[in-house]
């Protein structure tokens, strides 16, 4: 197999003006062809090396073509960059090049400067387009936001879907507004100076539309899933299998201008080859970038606590560059008093939410109770850039039957601590959409799939995975448009209150996040922890050259007095219990021994005059 070309698309068409290269990989097909549906003919394709079939061709943009395999199977091109009428239907030639870019002065920032904001395209706006996020990027440079994180828009069935069920990964979801429309988003947030983080999957693909099979063996029941057979990665036939998703990740960076990649649920990639995909896929971004000279990033979401993931290649790593740091967040939600039901059971509180503050991983190689067994991996050589923290996200209010967040579980007051505990960490911060304003309605799991069998198979599914949360009643249909229009954000309710005075908050930490130094250096060793189990206290000290910020976190429904150690005075930078931000009372402007802490609240001093 010939090594793939980081400045060119080498594997479906790949459109010039003169003469476009049409290649498939198809290694057990006799015969291919290439049927132009607008003219009614079959270009034939030459096999080559290694199962690919090529030709040259002049075609037009927006030809809609099929490849016909052995005179008879019509099927979607696997590597189509558009399919204008759903899965099941046509693919249609694009030029990725057509788009005149003005991003040239824009230069990525440093994963350190990330502030995330995870959204949907379908549900953060009414209309559910890129055009209409276009409209909101005023306001996430506003908010503070650094870096917004698009839930996957690789073509899925039907109109609405999580993204999680793409078949066509280089294919820009039609009813989103397709690949130029992406481009054009992308464009525009550099220009407001916003990077773009995009969610894609490579362990698995959806089911319905799936077509790749019978092209090639693309999948191996060599390993299982929770989605069946395992993308086959290190199988027989597994270099193109490699080679067809490294392109895709090569196509995101250079012909969309993605500034960082999240890859969905690595723990469940099953690969035992010399070199893990990850770490091929990193090398060829490092390419990428040497060959251009643009900075891109790779995040992962991994349930393995093993910082192999993370860790440089020199080392024996991956060289990605981030994670998300589920240990945090699970800590984090038990110590406001979440039910401890399911992998929630393995969390204690603020003594774990402490030392994830200190080591990310809670379970850093000890005995995990719900897992059975020890786990994970020590962190001692890892930096707090690597992890990225949050309150909330997709997957933990998605994944709950009821698809309820914070805002609806959690008191106005503990809300704002909880930003406050995810603002003060020295880890990456991360938003969901709407949480900014304590948006009340849900984020529900939902699809559009046109499979009777596979909808029922799906409300099954969903109702099996609550069952270890000894959830009763039933989860909203996913299948019905209800449940989707159920899930898009309210805007309308922005300038109301306590709306209005939560938006006003976030804004305000967030910009306290930005502007000081010792909360924005991401420095591990200057960082002290301590807590106070009793009265449900955690104080957490951060410093850099000679500012020290100090963080007083109390968990507890109660009053709680708390003793500050050491000589001087503290003054204060931000209290979320201020009536200010609809709190009970404000704590005094400056302290140096005692103070009082209201019920779930958050006080921050320095040691500098404000």
């Amino acid at each position: 197999m010939n090594k793939t070309n980081v400045l060119e698309r080498g594997i479906g068409i790949n459109y010039k003006k003169e003469r476009s290269e049409i290649t498939l990989w198809a290694p057990h097909a006799k015969s291919v062809e290439l049927f132009m549906c607008d003219k009614n003919i079959a270009l034939p394709l030459q096999k080559q090396q290694f199962g690919y079939w090529h030709t040259i061709h002049n075609i037009n943009v927006g030809d809609n073509y099929y490849f016909i395999l052995d005179g008879e199977k019509q099927l979607p091109d696997p590597a189509s960059l558009s399919q204008p009428n759903g899965v099941h239907g046509f693919s249609q030639v694009v030029d990725l090049n057509d788009f005149r870019w003005t991003d040239r002065s824009w230069k990525n920032p440093a994963l350190q400067d990330y502030i995330f904001y995870e959204l949907h395209i379908g549900a953060f706006t009414p209309a559910g387009t890129f055009a209409a996020l276009e409209e909101k990027l005023d306001y996430l440079k506003e908010l503070g936001i650094t870096a917004i994180e698009i839930m996957p828009v690789a073509q899925f069935p039907g109109a609405r879907n999580w993204g999680y069920d793409g078949v066509f990964p280089f294919a820009v979801q039609n009813t989103y507004g397709g690949a130029g429309s992406l481009q054009h988003l992308i464009n525009e947030c550099h220009k407001k100076g916003l990077a773009v983080v995009l969610d894609v999957v490579y362990n698995h693909l959806g089911p319905e539309g799936n077509y790749l099979s019978s092209f090639a063996p693309y999948f191996t029941d060599k390993y299982h899933t929770p989605w069946g057979k395992a993308i086959n990665y290190d199988d027989a036939w597994c270099d193109n299998v490699r080679k067809y998703f490294i392109e895709n990740v090569l196509m995101w960076l250079r012909d969309f201008h993605i500034d960082a990649l999240r890859l969905d649920a690595v723990d469940t990639i099953k690969d035992f080859s010399p070199k893990h995909i990850l770490k091929e896929m990193k090398e060829y971004v490092d390419e990428l970038i040497a060959a251009t000279g643009h900075k891109h990033h790779l995040i992962v979401e991994c349930d393995l606590n093993d910082t192999r993931f993370i860790d440089p290649v020199k080392e024996g790593g991956y060289g990605i560059g981030a994670q998300w740091l589920d240990d945090f967040h699970h800590s984090l939600l038990v110590a406001a008093g979440h039910d401890r039901k399911g992998y929630y059971a393995d969390f204690n509180g603020i003594q774990d939410l402490a030392k994830s503050y200190r080591n990310a991983y809670v379970y850093d190689g000890v005995y995990s109770a719900y897992r059975q067994k020890t786990f994970g991996t020590k962190t001692d050589k890892n930096v707090t850039k690597q992890f990225i923290a949050f309150s909330q996200n997709h997957d933990q209010v998605g994944n709950r039957m009821l698809g309820e967040r914070t805002s609806t579980l959690q008191s106005f007051e503990m809300q704002k601590l909880l930003i406050g505990a995810v603002m003060i960490s020295a880890y990456l911060p991360f938003l969901f959409m709407g949480e900014e304003w304590s948006t009340p309605n849900p984020f529900l799991y939902f699809t559009d799939h046109s499979d009777r069998e596979l909808i029922e198979a799906v409300r099954k599914g969903r109702k099996a995975e609550f069952a270890a949360f000894h959830l009763k009643g039933e989860a909203p249909d996913p299948d019905a448009e209800e449940t989707f229009d159920n899930s898009k954000l309210n805007w309308d309710i922005q300038c109301i209150e306590p709306h209005k005075t939560m938006l006003s908050y976030y804004k305000t930490l967030i910009g306290l996040r930005k502007h000081r130094p010792a909360l924005y250096s991401l420095i591990k060793e200057n960082l002290y922890v301590k807590v106070n189990e009793k009265q449900n206290v955690l104080i957490l000290k951060r410093w850099y050259n000679d500012e020290e910020i100090l963080c007083l976190l109390n968990f507890s429904k109660e009053k709680q007095s708390v003793a500050i150690s050491g000589s001087g005075e503290w003054y204060k930078l931000f209290d979320s219990a201020s009536v200010k931000w609809r709190g009970p009372a404000d704590a005094p402007e400056k302290v140096n021994k005692d103070v009082t802490l209201q019920p779930e609240s958050l006080i921050i001093y320095t040691n500098k005059h404000v």
